[in-house]
This record gives C-alpha cells, structure tokens and sequence, in this order.
C-alpha cells in the first residue's frame, strides 16, 4: 500500500478525547500535496497515528454547516 503523506495546515479544534488519549479533530489538512480540506477523525497524541474520517471541501462543509443549523439538537 502507498505511503499517504499529510500536512496539518491547522488544528481548528478538539471535538471529544477517548480515554487512550486520542483526540477527534477538526483539521484543514492536505493530502499528498493536495489542495487543503477540512477534515474530521481521531489521531494519536503526537499524530504520528490515525483513525479512519470524513474530509470536506470548502463547499461540502458550508452544506454540512447548514444540514447542521437545521437540526433540532
């Protein structure tokens, strides 16, 4: 399997932290050189590790923000 390359551009937020220490984020980052998204999954304290995600462009979250401000929460 390829190696997958990453670039925090910016940690925007802690969304919840499991007891192992493993934090769910809201990142803007890209991948292998890409054109930054913003993303959403689990990473290791340090990010050397990651869990499974979502990743939105700019236009998918703006979307994702007004199915959210839509819901009686």
């Amino acid at each position: 399997m390829a190696e997958i390359k990453f670039e925090i551009k910016e940690n925007i937020g802690v969304l919840s932290q499991s007891p192992k220490g493993w934090n769910k984020e809201l990142n803007l980052i890209s991948w292998n050189g890409k054109e930054p998204k913003y993303d959403i999954r689990d990473w290791s304290p340090e990010h050397e590790k990651m869990g499974k995600g979502i990743t939105f462009t700019v236009d998918e979250l703006k979307e994702f923000k007004k199915l959210l401000n839509g819901m009686d929460l």
